[in-house]
């Protein structure tokens, strides 16, 4: 795996080259564009501190592909601590959603990354707390499922949306949309107040995606609630 950055018409390109052929799927779930030398995450060149991200970019990617390929488990309880210490207190909305908000509750899955749903300020905030751990610029968006997205990297992936779009939960409702934001509650995790979705909407996001051992874990947690 080689790692380089290159300029081309105002967009910079994070490049990943000679990348085994067994973790393309991963990075293209990363957002990885494929190029004619190799896969790249895109950003206008005029994003701030881009030396610094593409810095830690170039010592973190090989790990953030492979937790991705699930060929390598995350420290992600190590990570989602190292974050509350870093944010709560920061002025900040947010919430936990995806593999993490289950695992706090003591769903059996092994989170890949740390995702949270935020504002728009929110996403802003974040990128500022969490500045030198980013992997990527903060990027704002039109046409996705939010109108921000941010990416760091801490022992695990940590990824942010802001503003995300009331489409998301067209035609049923989503974990991170609006409908799940109306309907969060909150888990004591090692001290720390963390909202989350409810179980019963995180069950039918399961089943929806196929993630039918996922689902069958949450049943038993909800049996036992």
């Amino acid at each position: 795996m080689r790692l380089s950055r290159t300029t081309v018409d105002e967009r910079v390109f994070f490049i990943v080259s000679d990348l085994d052929v067994k973790y393309h799927h991963a990075v293209r779930e990363l957002g990885f564009q494929q190029t004619e030398t190799g896969f790249a995450r895109i950003f206008p060149a005029t994003s701030p501190a881009l030396d610094q991200i593409f810095r830690r970019f170039a010592l973190h990617a090989e790990e953030m592909i492979l937790h991705a390929a699930s060929a390598l488990i995350p420290k992600w309880e190590d990570a989602l601590s190292n974050l509350l210490e870093r944010i709560v207190g920061g002025d900040l909305d947010w919430w936990l959603t995806g593999s993490a908000a289950l695992a706090i509750r003591h769903v059996d899955v092994t989170p890949r990354d740390i995702d949270l749903v935020t504002t728009g300020p929110g996403a802003r905030r974040l990128a500022e707390l969490l500045q030198d751990w980013l992997v990527e610029p903060l990027q704002q968006s039109e046409g996705w499922v939010a109108k921000w997205f941010g990416r760091a990297f801490n022992r695990s992936r940590i990824e942010w949306v802001g503003d995300v779009e009331p489409s998301v939960d067209s035609p049923e409702p989503s974990d991170f949309g609006p409908v799940a934001a109306g309907k969060l509650e909150v888990v004591d995790w090692h001290g720390f107040k963390i909202h989350v979705p409810p179980l019963d909407l995180q069950l039918r996001v399961s089943e929806r995606r196929g993630l039918f051992e996922r689902a069958r874990n949450i049943r038993e947690i909800i049996a036992h609630s």
